[in-house]
């Protein structure tokens, strides 16, 4: 009987270092997955930055030289804030298929990008 109880004690022992051990593991699946999509969030959104450096002084550029041709400064200026209008019209229509879905998509192959990889 003696023997019996040490055995359920050894088991319960080794189901709760089981379930220990299993916490962990998850916790730092979780952490190693979050931490992925954060520093492909991060530099995505870095480049982003550049390239939104980039185009604000090209549109500058391009509102000068518009105005030139067109006699004032402003007009230029308008004639671009026009055309970025009509573009910010067209993204609002056309968001959710050309960006939320590309965004949701992005997201998801980040965080099961490990389950695909083991699968292959």
């Amino acid at each position: 009987m003696k023997d019996k109880v040490i055995l359920v004690e050894m088991l319960y022992e080794k189901a709760e270092q089981y379930t220990k051990t299993t916490f962990e593991l998850y916790r730092l699946k979780t952490i190693d997955k979050v931490t992925d999509v954060f520093a492909s969030v991060a530099s995505r959104f870095a480049i982003v930055a550049v390239l939104a450096l980039f185009f604000v002084l090209l549109t500058v550029g391009m509102a000068l030289y518009i105005g030139e041709i067109l006699g004032k400064n402003y007009y230029g200026f308008f004639t671009l804030a026009l055309f970025y209008g009509v573009l910010a019209l067209v993204l609002v229509k056309k968001r959710k298929p050309w960006l939320d879905d590309k965004l949701n998509n992005y997201l998801i192959n980040e965080i099961f990008k490990e389950k695909k990889n083991a699968s292959n």
